[in-house]
């Protein structure tokens, strides 16, 4: 095979991805543009309010199962901060 062929095959299999990235790029641009801003993506904030604000969980009371409050309300905001996505997801899985 001659090197000028196989840069023709090359070129031709470029462009075949060229034009398909270009228009999966224009669906996505598409959806963004008729999505903004929603009140409901403030929810996604309440868990690093929660605990950026150590002052207020910096404490040994009230213990669960001897476990001192510090500990047991970091691992409550695990549960709670996957509650608070739900919302979210559920509204973009309506969305599509």
């Amino acid at each position: 095979m001659q090197p000028n062929s196989l840069w023709g095959a090359w070129r031709r299999a470029a462009d075949a991805v060229s034009i398909a990235g270009s228009a999966k790029g224009m669906r996505v641009a598409e959806k963004r543009k008729r999505k903004g801003f929603r009140p409901l993506y403030l929810l996604l904030l309440l868990p690093y309010i929660a605990m950026m604000w150590v002052p207020f969980y910096n404490r040994i009371e009230p213990e669960i199962a001897g476990v001192p409050f510090f500990y047991w309300y970091q691992l409550a905001w695990i549960v709670l901060g996957a509650a608070a996505m739900l919302p979210l997801y559920f509204s973009e899985e309506r969305g599509k």
